[in-house]
């Protein structure tokens, strides 16, 4: 473990997340710098808004490059790929640098990534565009919890990742309906264009209010294999693994499903995706508060919900009211991952937020890559079903995971 590991205030409740070395106390700030939170949750804003746009975007994208609903399906492979990659491995290859300089150069290229997927003239360019912005998501959302830690106070904490977090929220209510919105308005590179206009808003924010942060945790290879030695962080990997490569099978080969299953004009999923992403900012309120009280039961609600509706999709996905309902709960339900994950890994290492957190997005990243490529095979191979068969099967066994070997309290 590396001398320079400290603890946090958040520690662990779970028998089996013991720190693995003796741990020392933090410098923490001694005010909230709540405009940097901001600048942070803008950022998240910017990363999830281009993450997501493919999904809503995606027939579009696919006839305009001359490949198949699954083959476009790709561009959220790539991302989830390289993101796995540079979630641990950014911390470790800027361990030296001051925080706010990484920051940065990440928000620099999410910018470039919008650029040139507004701009690529082939499914080859628009991947290049998605590697970029893997490295960008993974190295931003691998720290965002740590620098949260060194912005407030530590009383503050949970507010300030609830402040971040928030962005995901915004994106989740823009990124789906607003895309496809302009898609079908102004063609589908709109979307990117308008994505690239908040990444450079996000750089400008984060220039103008993050403070020096020096790198403090020094996190190295053998600090991660310590972490994955603890119980508990395998097992929060694990379960990340299985029920979000469910919610990104059904969630990214959405638009096939309605527009070839149910038959919805353009303009009606729009409207459903748009019900979808305001089911989604209400979720992350919620789904915060119940982990707030336990993230072992948050994911059980949302795991379990998710599992009934993509049932329900397979069993009754012909009718447009039965469709529009279970995608607006299903955003809803979804709600409670972010934070409910995010509090898990943060408890089960408070001593390595930094490596835990690149391990966690990592984990994340994979589960897209896994559902991305998945359900686009069983898209492509069985039908628009796939996804939401895939989700059934997934996100059932991750969360009968968490019901089994979720952290729980410890009793007195």
């Amino acid at each position: 473990m590396s001398a320079t590991s400290c603890s946090d205030p958040l520690a662990s409740h779970d028998a089996d997340a013991a720190p693995a070395a003796p741990l020392h106390p933090c410098p923490t700030a001694d005010r909230p710098r709540w405009p940097a939170v901001g600048a942070l949750a803008l950022g998240v804003f910017g990363l999830v808004t281009a993450e997501f746009l493919p999904a809503s975007l995606l027939t579009a994208m696919a006839a305009d490059l001359g490949v198949s609903d699954g083959a476009a399906g790709q561009a959220v492979t790539a991302t989830a790929l390289v993101g796995a990659v540079a979630a641990p491995s950014i911390p470790l290859l800027t361990r030296r640098f001051d925080r706010q300089r990484v920051m940065l150069v990440l928000s620099l290229l999410l910018v470039a990534s919008n650029l040139v997927a507004a701009t690529a003239g082939s499914l080859a360019t628009l991947l290049v565009a998605r590697v970029v912005l893997g490295v960008a998501l993974g190295g931003f959302w691998s720290m965002a919890a740590a620098l949260a830690m060194r912005l407030v106070p530590p009383q503050r904490f949970a507010r300030a990742m609830s402040v971040i977090l928030t962005g995901v929220s915004v994106a989740t209510v823009c990124a789906a309906p607003v895309g496809a919105w302009m898609g079908e308005a102004w063609g589908w590179r709109s979307a990117f264009m308008a994505a690239g206009g908040v990444s450079v808003l996000s750089l400008v924010a984060q220039w103008m209010t993050l403070p020096p942060l020096p790198p403090r945790d020094n996190p190295d290879l053998r600090v991660l294999g310590q972490l994955l030695g603890r119980p508990a962080v395998r097992v929060a990997l694990l379960a990340v693994v299985l029920v979000i490569s469910g919610h990104f099978a059904g969630f990214t080969y959405i638009r096939p499903l309605m527009e070839q299953v149910t038959q919805l004009p353009a303009t009606v999923v729009s409207a459903v995706l748009l019900g979808y992403g305001v089911g989604g900012f209400f979720g992350n309120f919620v789904g915060g508060a119940l982990a707030g009280r336990s993230e072992r039961h948050a994911i059980l609600a949302g795991g379990a919900s998710i599992a009934l509706l993509a049932l329900a999709l397979l069993l009754a996905g012909q009718s447009a009211l039965v469709t529009a309902v279970a995608v607006t709960l299903w955003g809803f339900a979804f709600g409670a991952f972010p934070v409910g994950f995010q509090t898990w890994i943060v408890r089960a290492a408070p001593d390595q937020a930094e490596g835990a957190g690149g391990l966690l997005v990592a984990a994340f990243q994979v589960a897209i890559a896994a559902g991305a490529m998945g359900g686009g095979w069983l898209v492509d191979h069985v039908g628009a079903l796939g996804g939401p068969g895939f989700a059934v099967v997934t996100v059932s066994v991750g969360t009968w995971l968490t019901l089994r070997h979720g952290p729980r309290p410890v009793r007195a």
